[in-house]
């Protein structure tokens, strides 16, 4: 299930029930009862794997001890058969609300005494809720059994793309937001976003075999979880991750817990903490809190941003005094403070903050000030605008260190790096590369990226605000004067092009001839035609084709030879670095832009290497019902349509092995395109005496005729037997019934002869042999990727030449040209102006004579 089905689905949900819950408690429901299905679905799970059946689980319950035990501790709790998920969905009409309540009180009961902290009260929000289902118990069964019905078909076994639970989250925030009027309280840290931080945070730790991480305001947990999946490119064993976890709000605490759980933490890797951040200084090496506090190696967060907080007696707290208090209406900095106190030496801090945090003064530029002397801040990140959901200020992220050897900051404005996404914008995964690369080789960038020295930082005064140091701007457009009134293109303007210039030796002489030491003029009045064809073009073009001949059997062996062994986390680092390798060979062309093509279609792979890899290799050869929602005398219901391939598309198939099929119904479809041409064509021949004659045969709006009157029509004129030519009404109408059987027909067969393609192209999937697979999975793997890359050469080409044209036409018209013609104009008016004159004086004559 895709994101835009699973949205579909929630949000059909949700409006069904919008009168019995408000809407921005829905997610608390449909979160809770999906971590209750996941947690019910891994006990089954384990106890499957133990060699028990579905009979044997049936018998278990909480007087089996020994079995409880066991559960407890490899899961952390026990669900007694009674209480499990698929128990609810097998009772069907015997399900009842009070269910639900007996299974989550058992469930808290039964908590291993080692794990409360992961489990003790993470359905509280639910279980108070439930009465707010319905005003009886029969109306409360009916929603919560909706529920069930509805996220029984969710996907909860992490072969997503997407992070599952926060995907919900988001959505339904998204969703109910105007209405909750939470717009300024909920911050869900995009998914961009955290992969961003997730990466230079993974870099930074990429040789450390066991690790700690910690989100000092973790929200859904997204952050946390997006770290652990980038580190787990590079720790070898599993289960080297501890999670620390604090957050104020109880339900959003409830959802870390939920969702670290779901992505196969154990719970001896998660530690959480429900409370106040800044009030309640947490984590330390023991829960009482007398020993020391607890060091991380990773610390990131993305706070709510310049709130207001209680500063009173902090002045003494160890977390603030070295550095100073943040003031009391904007917490940005007491947040900051408070995760840099808990970094280990060695360890890398990422903090989200708004864009103010640079440059405002008071006792905020005191902290900016110190931490700088402190040589603290490693990095600042511009991010653009808008891109977190519910406020559309600016932010950043902020690379903090305890210990560093070099005292400079970098500074990035990457707030240009963005595609429109609705109402928002949304880093791209080119976007997040060209970043972190950034970040890791601690480059400087023209217009994006710049390590400022603390002498620099200190002489504007600690204000660390991006365009000070990195003008990223685009340069407004000059016009040459002399150029403006005499014509020529500008030599200067020309030489902006320098790259190209370097890249190709002899276009420019080839494409410009000078007309004084200053101006040139184009040879040609096509120059896009001139420079495709040019030698040095052509040149360049053959020198990327060779540069990328062998990249086809490369991603052959390696994505389709390897397929059942490739670590899928790191594989795309592993073909990107090929894909960077072989642009180090040819300039101009942008990396980052064949990163974004690798991504879009690595998306798709990965997802398919995930079931290969945990189903086998004959998970190729399946194919699934294709369920689609249908809604009959005003009631949906889920019904198959067909089917869908497992792996390999159904469209990939017919293409490779069908095409006398499909080019039959393509023919078909084509006459049936010229049959409407010719309805068009027969009623723009009609007169309007014609069709007021006819109008019981037209539509209201007289574009089309109506079939079943047609047919009246036509089988009273065949009666009359009357000889027919062209140019007559009756004529017509017998042309267009013919036309509709025939097209009726056509349709017919077109149905019939996708059903019988739908049924052959399945049993060829069923019956695929290897060499077919791996011939099918090239041409959805491989293909679409080599074939975008190789077009990247001719795409540059293109646009460089639209550049020149446009330059060209900047100074064709010059000023001389705008005078002489506004001269001919003004001439031609006077002209007008003088024979009007002499009309007048004739009207004038005219009207005396008569008179």
């Amino acid at each position: 299930m895709n994101k835009q089905q699973l949205a579909s689905r929630i949000w059909e949900s949700a409006n069904r029930m919008r009168s019995k819950i408000e809407a921005n408690e829905y997610k608390d429901y449909i979160l809770g009862f999906i971590f209750y299905k996941f947690l019910s679905d891994n006990e089954e799970k384990y106890l499957y794997e133990k060699g028990l059946k579905r009979d044997d689980i049936s018998i278990i319950t909480e007087e089996n001890a020994q079995v409880v035990e066991n559960l407890q501790k490899n899961l952390g709790y026990f669900i007694g058969y009674e209480n499990l998920f698929s128990t609810w969905i097998a009772e069907k009409g015997d399900f009842d609300i009070s269910n639900v309540r007996e299974a989550l009180s058992a469930f808290d009961r039964l908590i291993y005494y080692e794990h409360k902290m992961v489990f003790e009260g993470i359905f509280d929000t639910l279980q108070a809720g439930l009465s707010k289902l319905g005003d009886t118990a029969r109306t409360q069964t009916k929603s919560a059994s909706d529920l069930i019905y509805l996220i029984k078909d969710i996907p909860m076994d992490k072969k997503q793309d997407y992070d599952v639970l926060g995907f919900i989250y988001e959505y339904l925030i998204g969703m109910f937001a105007a209405n909750a009027g939470k717009k300024a309280g909920e911050f869900y840290t995009p998914h961009e976003v955290s992969v961003l931080i997730s990466e230079i945070v993974a870099n930074f730790l990429k040789d450390r075999q066991e690790i700690s991480i910690y989100d000092s305001t973790s929200g859904s947990g997204s952050l946390l979880i997006n770290i652990g999946q980038s580190v787990s490119k590079y720790i070898k064993q599993p289960n080297k991750i501890k999670y620390y976890a604090q957050e104020l709000k109880e339900d959003t605490y409830n959802l870390t817990r939920m969702n670290l759980v779901m992505r196969g933490i154990l719970p001896d890797n998660i530690i959480t903490h429900n409370g106040d951040t800044l009030e309640d200084d947490w984590p330390y090496e023991d829960y009482k809190r007398e020993q020391k506090p607890l060091l991380l190696d990773a610390v990131v967060s993305n706070p709510p941003y310049s709130q207001n907080w209680d500063s009173t007696d902090k002045e003494n707290d160890p977390r603030y005094r070295h550095y100073g208090l943040a003031p009391k209406a904007k917490a940005d900095y007491a947040f900051l403070l408070h995760d840099l106190y808990h970094l280990d030496a060695n360890g890398i801090m990422c903090i989200v903050l708004p864009h103010g945090v640079l440059f405002r003064g008071g006792e905020e530029k005191e902290i900016r000030k110190n931490l700088i002397e402190n040589n603290n801040i490693d990095c600042i990140i511009g991010l653009p605008a808008n891109i977190f959901f519910g406020t559309g200020i600016s932010t950043i992220i902020m690379i903090v260190r305890k210990v560093r050897k070099n005292t400079d900051v970098q500074i990035i404005d990457a707030s240009k790096g963005f595609v429109k996404d609705g109402k928002n914008n949304k880093l791209r995964a080119c976007d997040i590369k060209r970043i972190v690369d950034a970040v890791i080789k601690r480059e400087n960038i023209e217009k994006y990226s710049r390590v400022v020295s603390r002498e620099e930082i200190r002489e504007n005064d600690y204000n660390l605000n991006i365009p000070r140091y990195v003008n990223s701007s685009e340069e407004d457009e000059i016009y040459d004067i002399y150029a403006s009134m005499y014509g020529g293109i500008p030599n200067a303007e020309i030489e902006k092009f320098e790259e190209y210039w370097d890249t190709f030796p002899n276009l420019r002489k080839d494409l410009f001839v000078k007309e004084s030491s200053n101006y040139s003029k184009l040879v040609t009045e096509n120059a896009k035609e001139f420079i495709k064809k040019h030698a040095d073009v052509k040149s360049y073009i053959d020198r990327f084709n060779r540069i990328f001949s062998d990249f086809r059997p490369y991603l052959y062996n390696e994505l389709i030879e390897n397929m059942e062994d490739i670590n899928i986390s790191n594989e795309e680092n592993v073909l990107s670095n090929q894909i960077f390798d072989r642009f180090k060979k040819i300039p101009l062309l942008d990396k980052y832009q064949a990163y974004q093509l690798l991504d879009n279609e690595w998306n798709k792979i990965s997802i398919d290497l995930e079931i290969i890899q945990t189903e086998g290799f004959e998970a190729t050869k399946k194919v699934d019902p294709n369920m689609v929602i249908k809604k009959k005398k005003g009631i949906e219901k889920e019904v198959q349509e067909g089917w869908v391939g497992h792996v390999i598309p159904f469209e990939i198939v017919q293409n490779r092995f069908f095409k006398g099929e499909l080019e039959q119904i393509e023919q078909k479809a084509t006459r049936i395109s010229s049959i409407n041409s010719e309805y068009t064509d027969i009623i723009e021949s009609l007169s309007e005496e014609d069709k007021e004659g006819i109008k019981d045969l037209l539509n209201d709006t007289d574009d089309a005729f109506v079939p079943k009157e047609v047919a009246k029509k036509a089988k009273k004129i065949r009666a009359q037997k009357l000889k027919l030519t062209e140019n007559m009404i009756e004529y017509k109408i017998i042309k267009v019934d013919d036309l509709q059987k025939e097209e009726k027909q056509l349709r017919k067969e077109i149905k019939e002869e996708n059903i019988k393609l739908h049924i052959e192209t399945k049993k060829k999937i069923e019956s695929l042999t290897d060499d077919e697979v791996r011939e099918l999975l090239e041409i959805k793997w491989i293909n679409p990727l080599v074939d975008q890359i190789a077009k990247m050469p001719e795409e540059l080409i293109r646009t460089f030449s639209k550049q020149i044209q446009v330059l060209e036409e900047k100074y064709k018209i010059t000023f001389l040209d705008v005078m002489t013609q506004t001269k001919e104009y003004q001439e031609k008016i006077s002209s007008i102006i003088d024979e009007l004159a002499v009309i007048n004086l004739i009207w004038k004559d005219w009207k005396s004579l008569k008179n």
